[in-house]
């Protein structure tokens, strides 16, 4: 009889902190970057083909986010330069077909703002970094499921990645900014 109480408690602690699933909405969500050309301008470019998974609460607190990408899927809105990037001399896609990113810290940093740190694996290369984060708001859609809308950025330097040499032509930081819909499951 004893444990009845301790067995309700254990319980009520599992609701009041259990987290859902959330995936990301592709046809609402974006992953882009941009990286300099020649130090003048810009050249912007996203990823098609990605999988971007949080475990949250229903207020989105402290998510917990795994990422997927398919480096074959750049799209820099040209063909031969796209070509180029998936090859050996960027991100040689038939020996790394993956870019991954799995957080390890959560800060809140305002109301609304936090900041996101974790482990991004590109071209065989692991190395931590951070990223800012905004949550747009939370809306419930027509079938009752959540629906969260989210913009992290954040730089990271492509050499220390070893994707592409250095080279006067491109810049070594390139700047992330990742729209993102993600739906309750």
């Amino acid at each position: 009889m004893k444990c009845i109480p301790v067995i309700l408690s254990f319980l009520a602690l599992v609701q009041i902190n259990a987290q859902d699933i959330w995936k990301s909405d592709s046809a609402h969500s974006k992953v882009g970057f941009a990286i300099t050309h020649l130090m003048i301008s810009e050249v912007e470019g996203h990823f098609g083909d990605f999988e971007i998974t949080a475990q949250a609460d229903k207020d989105f607190d402290e998510p917990d986010f795994t990422v997927e990408i398919r480096a074959e899927s750049i799209d820099t809105n040209n063909e031969g330069r796209d070509k180029h990037l998936r090859s050996p001399d960027f991100f040689e896609v038939g020996k790394f077909p993956a870019i991954t990113f799995k957080t390890t810290t959560f800060e809140k940093t305002g109301d609304k703002t936090f900041k996101l740190i974790g482990d991004l694996t590109m071209h065989g290369v692991t190395k931590t970094i951070s990223l800012e984060g905004r949550l747009n708001g939370i809306i419930t859609q027509n079938n009752q499921k959540l629906k969260a809308g989210l913009k992290l950025i954040g730089t990271v330097n492509r050499l220390d990645f070893g994707v592409g040499g250095e080279t006067p032509s491109l810049g070594d930081e390139v700047e992330l900014s990742i729209n993102l819909e993600l739906v309750q499951q």
